[in-house]
């Protein structure tokens, strides 16, 4: 288990994460921060736990816009899955139903070619 130190609002935490996750942990820390700013900015300062809870509210918002969205993605594309199937289904009976009318015109050509070549 490894420790990150990481800066936000100005102020150092320490935190625990796995191996090999501090820096994926650092980007995390940097947007809480930059979106406290944003927040500082927008509103002034209005109290660091009120700028920490708009900050976290508003990074839940767009976590739970992004999760609709993928939902709708996933649909989107079980939809597409299932007429794609469908389409390979209607792709192969039209393909065997191709197949036998060209096997049915080749016996007919080979009938036609033997009454040709049928002694007179």
């Amino acid at each position: 288990m490894s420790q990150v130190s990481v800066i936000i609002a100005g102020k150092t935490y320490r935190i625990a994460c796995a191996d090999g996750e501090e820096e994926h942990l650092g980007g995390l820390a940097a947007s809480l921060d930059a979106k406290i700013e944003d927040m500082r900015v927008a509103f002034g300062e209005i109290g660091e736990m009120r700028l920490h809870v708009m900050a976290a509210i508003t990074m839940a918002d767009e976590l739970h816009e992004t999760r609709k969205r993928i939902a709708a993605m996933e649909a989107e594309l079980n939809e597409l899955r299932s007429f794609a199937s469908t389409g390979d289904e209607r792709s192969q009976m039209i393909e065997a139903r191709l197949a036998d009318g060209i096997q049915k015109a080749a016996d007919r050509i080979e009938r036609l070619a033997r009454g040709l070549n049928a002694p007179a």
